[in-house]
C-alpha cells in the first residue's frame, strides 16, 4: 500500500507509545484543549440560538409584529383589515384594544396590561392558544366580563379558575360623592404559561366588547387593528407604509419599539461570545505550537538521520505539519461530537439540577424566559470546526518549519 514519507512518519510520531499511552502526554493534552474550546464553542452558540429562537417564536408571538391605530375609536374595523390584508406580507388581521391598570385580590396588587381581543380571530395573530394550562381562549363571551391571566400573575394574586378580581383603571369617576378610581369586576376563566417572565406576569386577556364598554366606547368600535406578517423583520416598514396610505388619522406601532432592543442585544452577544470564544480555540491551538517545538527538539537526532538518508527539507518540513494536523483533527472531531450531545442535552440537564437544588437558575424577575433553551445549528458547528481545523494548521507552521532548518552535523555533534 502507498504511503507518502512524511505521513508515514508523522502519524508514527503522534501515535508513538510511550508508557502505556495511545499519545504522547503532550500531544494529548493539546488534543484536550482543542476538544474542549470546540465543545464549549457549540454549547454556548446553541443556547444563544435557544434565545434568538425563544424570542421569536414565544414572545415575539405573542406581541403584535405590528399594529395599526387610531387616536379615535375604529367603527369597521373588519373593512380595515380586510383592506390592510390585501398586502401579500401580511397573513392575518384582528381587532384589540389595550387598556393598563392594577388587579387586585384580596389585599394582592400586581400591574396588568389588558388586551381585549376577540377569540375568533385571536388566534391567527397570536399563539397564546398553544400555552393554556387551565381554561382558553374560547371561554370569553362577551358580556360576562371574563380574564386570562398568566401563571405568574394568578400565582401573586392567588387566583384559581371562577375566582373574582378587581381590575382597576387609571381613570376616575367624578360624582357628587367626590372622585373615584374606575372599577371593574372579572372572572378568571383561564391560566396560561408562555414561560417568558414579562407575559406570564404582566398581561392578561379579556372580551373586546367588555372592554369596548369599560372605555365608554359602542360595542363594535375598537382602538386598532393587529397584524400577523410573513416576516416580521419587514414589518415596521410595511406597517408604517400601511398606515400612510390610510391617512392622517392613523399611525402604526411594530415589535421593535418595544422588544426590538432586546433581540438585537441577543444578536450582538452572540456574535461577541462567539468571538471571545474563539480565541479559546486559538489558545488551544497555540498549544500544538509549544508542543510541535518540544517534539522537534526531542527529534532533532532523527531529523538529522533522515536528512542524511537523503529526505529534503520540504518533507521534514512535512513530517510535523502532518503530526500538528492530527492532533487537530482529532481535537476539533472529539469536541464537536461531544459539544453537539451536550447541545442537544444542556436544557434538560439544567432542569434536572434545578429540581435537585430547588433554585431556580433563570428567574422569570430576571430574564425574560425562566428555562435555559438550546438549538443546534449545523452552520455554527461547521463554522467552529473550520476554525479549529484552520488555526491548528496554521500552528503546525512555525515547528515544521523550524524543523526543516535543522542541520544534520549540527544536530549530531552531541549525540
Amino acid at each position: 500500500m502507498f504511503r507518502p514519507l512524511p505521513v508515514y512518519i508523522g502519524a508514527r510520531y503522534t501515535s508513538a507509545r510511550r508508557r502505556g499511552l495511545f499519545v504522547s502526554f503532550i500531544s494529548f493534552t493539546s488534543m484536550i484543549g482543542l476538544a474542549l474550546g470546540v465543545l464549549v464553542m457549540i454549547v454556548v452558540l446553541s443556547v444563544m440560538n435557544g434565545f434568538d429562537h425563544e424570542m421569536r417564536t414565544r414572545v415575539l408571538g405573542m406581541v403584535p409584529h405590528a399594529t395599526v391605530e387610531s387616536p379615535l375609536p375604529i367603527d369597521d374595523w373588519q373593512t380595515l383589515g380586510q383592506q390592510l390584508s390585501e398586502h401579500p406580507q401580511v397573513v392575518a388581521a384582528a381587532p384589540f384594544i389595550q387598556m393598563q391598570g392594577l388587579l387586585t385580590h384580596r389585599g394582592q396588587v400586581t400591574k396588568i396590561l389588558i388586551n381585549a381581543v376577540e377569540p375568533r380571530f385571536e388566534p391567527q395573530v397570536s399563539i397564546i392558544d398553544q400555552f393554556f394550562r387551565e381554561g382558553s381562549l374560547a371561554s370569553l363571551a362577551p358580556g360576562e366580563f371574563g380574564i386570562v391571566i398568566g401563571d405568574r400573575a394568578a400565582t401573586k394574586l392567588g387566583v384559581g379558575i371562577g375566582d373574582k378580581i378587581t381590575f382597576v383603571a387609571p381613570e376616575v369617576t367624578v360624582t357628587p360623592a367626590g372622585v373615584f378610581p374606575r372599577m371593574k369586576r372579572f372572572t378568571v376563566q383561564g391560566i396560561f404559561h408562555v414561560g417568558a417572565g414579562e407575559i406570564d406576569g404582566y398581561v392578561a386577556m379579556a372580551h373586546i366588547t367588555d372592554m369596548a364598554r369599560l372605555h365608554r366606547w359602542k360595542p363594535d368600535q375598537v382602538q386598532g387593528v393587529r397584524l400577523r406578517f410573513d416576516d416580521l423583520f419587514q414589518a415596521p416598514a410595511i406597517a408604517a407604509s400601511l398606515a400612510r396610505q390610510l391617512g392622517d388619522d392613523f399611525y402604526s406601532r411594530d415589535w421593535t419599539r418595544t422588544h426590538g432592543n432586546l433581540y438585537q442585544a441577543i444578536r450582538m452577544e452572540k456574535a461577541m461570545i462567539g468571538l471571545l470564544l474563539l480565541l479559546i480555540v486559538a489558545v488551544a491551538a497555540f498549544n500544538i505550537i509549544s508542543t510541535l517545538v518540544m517534539v522537534v527538539t526531542d527529534k532533532r537526532g532523527d531529523i538529522a538521520i533522515l536528512r542524511t538518508l537523503g529526505a529534503t527539507p520540504r518533507q521534514i518540513m512535512a513530517i510535523f505539519m502532518v503530526q500538528g494536523t492530527v492532533i487537530g483533527v482529532v481535537g476539533t472531531l472529539v469536541g464537536a461530537l461531544l459539544g453537539m450531545f451536550a447541545a442537544l442535552n444542556v436544557s434538560g440537564w439544567i432542569a434536572g439540577l434545578e429540581q435537585l437544588l430547588g433554585h431556580k437558575f433563570l428567574s422569570a424577575d430576571v430574564y425574560f424566559i425562566d428555562y435555559l433553551p438550546s438549538r443546534l445549528m449545523a452552520a455554527d458547528v461547521i463554522q467552529v470546526c473550520g476554525a479549529a481545523l484552520v488555526l491548528s494548521f496554521l500552528a503546525t507552521l512555525y515547528p515544521a518549519w523550524r524543523a526543516a532548518r535543522t542541520q544534520p552535523a549540527e544536530a549530531l555533534r552531541y549525540e
